[in-house]
């Protein structure tokens, strides 16, 4: 039985250095200790380490960053070891657990008690969030809540959901950013009966095409998307956008922003796309997401998680005069995993899935997937804890 555990510690922004922890046995009921098998790196954890660390801001729920930290919140592991009751711990839909269950998690944990727990189902708009890899210290025992770590510490009250037998753990890491786009599916149903977008057969732009980004067009295309749009300042990520079904696109360094603007127009009879969804984790690519709107369109905000700081509008032109509606999401439905997995084995055959993971890292060179998950060559970049014990 081992008694040290190393992981991946964020001691500042811009700084990542492995350290040992003790191995914790699970002690509380219910709780769960994962022997982890991957960890991706989110745009979250790339604003962490840029030193952007203010989450949920002018909300209950505002955070800043509390170094050190273990990151990684999605999460591939294997059960190690259950809790006192371990034999009636069971996973997010009602299944029983049992040593060597393969999970994925919502790294959001939620009081269950606030006005918010109680008001909005599915959504973790907890006034008391804690999200996994972003809000413990390793100061707080037992340390290990990130999954760039050889074990995770799970919660008692930590959402987990079993992962079936015949996906890849390289396609199951994605189940975290894929339940994300589910804020598609939001969109399809809030706007049909108002003309608003979107419905079978509409225009789609997706501003930002790193794996969020892919997830969305996926999610699109799935819903029933017409033509879809990709932006992007990388050609390989446009390239990946188009084996994952995008139409066109537009690589955002090498044109101007009204020719983008304009191509949309062209491309939609005048009028602008139906949905425009945003991943590019840049504030200022929103006003030129709402030029690219048609009048009772809709805008998705997905890629500014962090605070990123502030944009200008013009209240009249992008928002009154358009009857936009415009979608921010905060997080994802902890009701969409099990959702998100049947994708991943119903559609595997027309999505390469597999692809999106473009590189994998050890734990002693975490640092160094961080800074390859900011170049332009990259998609999902993961780390494998036990990369280098195998050799």
């Amino acid at each position: 039985m081992p008694t040290r555990v190393r992981a991946a510690v964020m001691t500042r922004p811009g700084a990542i250095e492995v350290r040992e922890f003790p191995y914790p046995h699970p002690e509380e009921p219910g709780a769960l200790l994962l022997r982890m098998v991957l960890a991706g790196i989110c745009g979250t954890d790339k604003h962490t380490f840029k030193g952007e660390n203010v989450q949920y801001a002018g909300t209950e729920a505002q955070s800043t960053t509390p170094f050190p930290i273990i990151p990684g919140h999605e999460n591939l592991g294997v059960i190690a070891e259950l809790g006192p009751d371990g034999g009636r711990r069971r996973e997010f839909y009602g299944r029983d657990l049992k040593e060597g269950d393969r999970l994925v998690m919502c790294p959001d944990v939620i009081c269950g008690r606030c006005w918010y727990c109680r008001q909005v189902h599915g959504y973790p708009w907890c006034e008391n969030v804690r999200g996994y890899g972003n809000a413990f210290s390793t100061s707080e025992p037992p340390s290990l809540f990130g999954g760039w770590a050889e074990n995770m510490y799970i919660l008692p009250n930590a959402f987990v959901y079993l992962v079936p037998a015949g996906i890849p753990d390289e396609i199951a890491v994605l189940a975290e950013p894929f339940a994300v786009a589910y804020a598609l599916d939001e969109a399809q149903a809030s706007g049909a009966a108002l003309g608003a977008g979107f419905a079978a057969g509409d225009t789609v732009v997706v501003q930002g095409v790193g794996p969020l980004g892919l997830c969305c067009v996926v999610k699109a295309r799935i819903l029933g998307a017409g033509e879809i749009v990709a932006t992007d300042l990388s050609d390989f990520r446009l390239a990946m956008a188009r084996d994952f079904s995008a139409d066109h696109t537009l690589n955002a360094r090498r044109t101007e922003r009204q020719e983008r603007i304009e191509y949309v127009r062209r491309l939609t009879g005048g009028r602008g796309a139906d949905l425009v969804v945003g991943c590019t984790n840049d504030s200022r690519a929103f006003t030129e997401g709402l030029e690219m709107l048609r009048k009772g369109g809709t805008y998705i905000e997905l890629g500014n998680f962090v605070d990123t700081g502030p944009t200008t509008i013009n209240l009249h032109r992008h928002i009154v005069a358009k009857n936009a509606r415009i979608i921010g999401v905060t997080n994802h439905p902890f009701t969409k995993y099990d959702a998100s997995l049947k994708v991943f084995e119903k559609y595997g055959g027309q999505f390469p899935f597999a692809r999106m993971v473009t590189h994998r890292y050890p734990l002693g060179e975490a640092e160094a997937a961080m800074r390859k998950s900011l170049e332009e060559d990259s998609l999902k970049v993961v780390i494998d804890p036990w990369a280098e014990t195998q050799g």
